[in-house]
């Protein structure tokens, strides 16, 4: 990805494109961005903290962490991290690792019970401080793995939304939906954040997922490129072409038009020529 905008610039105009095309902040928000350690929420965090310095609209971050009594969880290194930058930041201290590991047998994964105590913390806590939106650091990649893992194993054709409002009413918002994960890699080792370890629970990493990502990984090798065509067409959607049926019945759809194949003939043809992909808009 040589040549063009720098890193920091092209980052920085994949986050605004999503927080503008789905509506994702509005003056006053209080966002609570949640930092996991890694590279994305990090690099999710810089750039908010940035875009808040120039944006039209004010809005306020406070950053949560959350300790879940992993085996030697170095909280201390976030800690001074987030002080040395001057982050409003708060650590919560939650032991969900006893309940994982009492209730997974052992060899099995955790990843999936420990994401759901961690997020029922995550809406608690976003309700005590008051926030308005919870700021994710999922990136492009984990939108496009989602999609291939509920094609795969749910049966379901749905990736991960940018925007949603849970049960609870919490609104959480994905700021880095265009972003690249080699360029929040790359990003994050250009700015040398703290990273901390993943694989601290002692846990079996996904398997499905993995196996999805470098499916992926090697798709775009032999045909570079392709992750992008792959998020434009969750961006080009035509719903008379899928088999749903209660949808077709919502829309009031009583046959597939010929003439909307143009579309896609469109996106190949822009890929050929180097040329920009179309990005969502919120009107559309």
């Amino acid at each position: 990805m040589d040549g063009g905008p720098s890193l920091e610039k092209r980052l920085g105009r994949a986050l605004s494109r999503a927080l503008v095309d789905f509506d994702m902040l509005a003056d006053g928000d209080r966002v609570m961005v949640c930092v996991s350690g890694g590279k994305d929420s990090y690099t999710m965090l810089d750039l908010l903290r940035s875009l808040s310095r120039r944006a039209p609209i004010a809005f306020e971050l406070v950053v949560v962490n959350v300790d879940q009594g992993h085996p030697g969880y170095p909280a201390d290194r976030l800690r001074n991290y987030m002080k040395a930058e001057g982050y409003d930041f708060r650590m919560i201290e939650e032991d969900t690792y006893s309940i994982v590991t009492e209730k997974i047998p052992e060899g099995k994964t955790y990843c999936s019970l420990c994401s759901r105590l961690r997020r029922g913390i995550l809406y608690r806590v976003a309700k005590e401080l008051g926030c308005t939106k919870i700021a994710l650091g999922h990136h492009r990649d984990d939108i496009l793995q989602t999609l291939f893992l509920n094609l795969f194993f749910a049966g379901q054709l749905a990736a991960m939304p940018p925007k949603l409002v849970s049960q609870e009413g919490h609104v959480v918002i994905r700021p880095l939906a265009y972003a690249a994960e080699e360029d929040v890699a790359a990003y994050a080792k250009e700015k040398a954040f703290p990273i901390l370890p993943c694989d601290l629970c002692g846990s079996q990493s996904d398997l499905q997922r993995k196996i999805v990502g470098a499916m992926l990984d090697d798709l775009e090798e032999k045909h570079p490129g392709i992750k992008a065509v792959m998020l434009a067409a969750l961006q080009n959607v035509r719903p008379s072409h899928l088999l749903d049926k209660g949808l077709w019945k919502s829309l009031g759809l009583e046959a597939a038009r010929e003439a909307a194949g143009d579309k896609l003939v469109g996106v190949s043809r822009l890929l050929r020529e180097g040329a920009s992909l179309p990005v969502a808009t919120s009107g559309e």
